[in-house]
């Protein structure tokens, strides 16, 4: 029987229930740290057996590697013990002799490219189910639009996901070869534009609602809610902001973080220290209360932070904690709490 950490949450349309905590896989694609295959395999499995039944992914999560070790760890589970989620709006292609690093993946030969026609769609995902080995994705999210993502290019985007990328998600919803279909971005204008112009299941939002902010998301918050979306946030940390459990960590939106940042975010470590609680945890479970919110993203590397995760996740946190963030003014007026 699953554990209390893996108890299951409302699912969007069209797709079965998600475990309350997901596995965010950009880490074993090698995002800033190499991880080896051995223990790329280990945290997989480890999760699985931890209790943990979703597990996120995209093309361009090591150009490709994220996707293949997930699918290579899961081969050997029944389909029907976890659901996968991956995403479209980029095709990985052969670039021989190009090293570096790309948004902190290590580039091994490959290039990524946006490609958000429908052409571009379809061949990520026929891509993507042979990395994953498997026959059907249960939720597709369309990768990276918004207007910070793509400055000046952005109304061309967006007209195009309109236009051609979404249509051809429901049209592989529609053929089997999908389940759910929504967005995975961190900017919340664009789930504001989208939503109320193509009909979505659900919405990644990474990086936003979370223990240390709110006030932005709600709009997209209460649309989705209103419009029966449900939500999957990933990044509870802030990219690492609130990670640790003795500080505020240096980097806040995958950048170091400003000082009035790491000021505002101390304050979270004094009321949580003041009060019996540990920060990571209440960050891990926040998000959870909203209504919309069907399961959080939690990017994993090793064995040791998947069962760090599964702590926090069912960690006891006291009434007073919650208060305190109220009476300090850290928490949005009227968000739910746990």
């Amino acid at each position: 029987m699953p554990s209390q950490h893996a108890s299951q949450t409302p699912a969007p349309r069209n797709q079965a229930p998600l475990s309350r905590l997901a596995f965010g896989g950009a880490p074993v694609g090698n995002l800033y740290t190499e991880v080896d295959e051995a223990t790329a395999r280990q945290t997989v499995i480890h999760a699985w057996n931890g209790g943990i039944r979703h597990f996120d992914t995209a093309p361009y999560y090591g150009f490709g590697l994220s996707e293949t070790r997930i699918g290579d760890a899961l081969a050997g589970l029944p389909r029907n013990s976890f659901t996968l989620s991956t995403k479209a709006g980029r095709v990985i292609e052969d670039a021989a002799g190009r090293r570096g690093q790309d948004d902190g993946f290590a580039v091994n030969g490959r290039a990524a490219r946006f490609d958000y026609s429908r052409d571009g769609v379809r061949r990520s995902v026929e891509a993507s189910l042979r990395r994953l080995r498997i026959d059907r994705i249960d939720i597709l999210f369309l990768h990276d639009i918004g207007a910070l993502t793509h400055g000046e290019r952005h109304a061309r985007v967006l007209a195009q996901a309109l236009d051609e990328s979404l249509p051809e998600m429901a049209r592989m919803r529609d053929e089997g070869l999908v389940g759910a279909i929504g967005l995975g971005v961190n900017e919340e204008a664009v789930c504001l534009d989208v939503m109320p112009r193509f009909p979505l299941d659900t919405i990644m939002l990474a990086g936003r609602y979370t223990l240390f902010e709110q006030s932005a998301s709600e709009a997209v918050m209460a649309r989705a809610q209103a419009d029966g979306v449900t939500v999957l946030i990933a990044g509870p940390y802030n990219s690492g902001l609130l990670g640790a459990a003795d500080g505020p960590g240096a980097t806040y939106d995958y950048a170091p973080a400003a000082p009035d940042v790491l000021a505002r975010a101390r304050r979270f470590y004094e009321v949580c220290a003041r009060t019996g609680a540990e920060v990571g945890a209440a960050a891990l479970q926040f998000p959870l209360a909203h209504p919309a919110v069907a399961s959080v993203v939690c990017g994993l590397r090793s064995i040791a932070e998947v069962d760090a995760a599964l702590l926090r996740q069912r960690a006891e946190i006291p009434p007073a904690t919650w208060k305190a963030l109220r009476d300090e003014g850290l928490l949005a007026p009227g968000v739910p709490t746990p």
